[in-house]
């Protein structure tokens, strides 16, 4: 039996996506609890250099958008990644993410693991991947670092999580 790129994608997205909500949730119940500007958490960083915990997740979100898109070969919806400023626009962020990668059948997915997928179209950064290629050693990796990167910022800075909070339901 072979493993349907729509089966590697999609359901991945969709786990992490949810559980990347419930940790933030659990972030803004814990800065609430402890009185906590929620600026502190949503603005913390792992270290100077990194980017803090809004920007992990708008990427997180990004890139769920465009692995889907691409796969699926539809148009990146381009939305604002100025407009999260809080958890709750965090929380929308996530939600409208999801709404898009659920929008998706696994007829769309047919044949993408072949299929060239073009990033950074017609700039110096331009980069030609094979869809199972661009699937399995670009797109995922980046989001599970951003998505693992928000859950790490938070961690640090106290808010009581473990491996099952990452994992989510599956």
């Amino acid at each position: 039996m072979s493993l349907s790129m729509y089966s590697a994608s999609i359901p991945v997205l969709k786990q992490m996506l949810s559980a990347l909500s419930e940790v933030l949730a659990k972030a803004e119940a814990h800065a609430t609890e402890k009185k906590i500007d929620p600026n502190a958490l949503l603005g913390a960083r792992l270290f100077p250099d990194m980017f803090p915990l809004v920007r992990q997740v708008q990427i997180a979100a990004d890139f769920a958008k465009g692995i889907s898109s691409r796969l699926a070969n539809t148009e990146v919806p381009s939305w604002p990644d100025n407009a999260e400023a809080g958890f709750a626009e965090l929380q929308a962020l996530i939600a409208r993410t999801l709404a898009h990668v659920d929008s998706f059948s696994a007829e769309q997915f047919e044949g993408s693991e072949s299929r060239e997928i073009v990033l950074r179209a017609g700039t110096p950064k331009e980069k030609k991947l094979q869809g199972s290629v661009y699937l399995l050693q670009y797109g995922l990796p980046q989001f599970f670092f951003h998505v693992t990167t928000s859950y790490a910022i938070l961690r640090h800075n106290g808010v009581e999580l473990g491996k099952r909070d990452y994992m989510g339901s599956y």
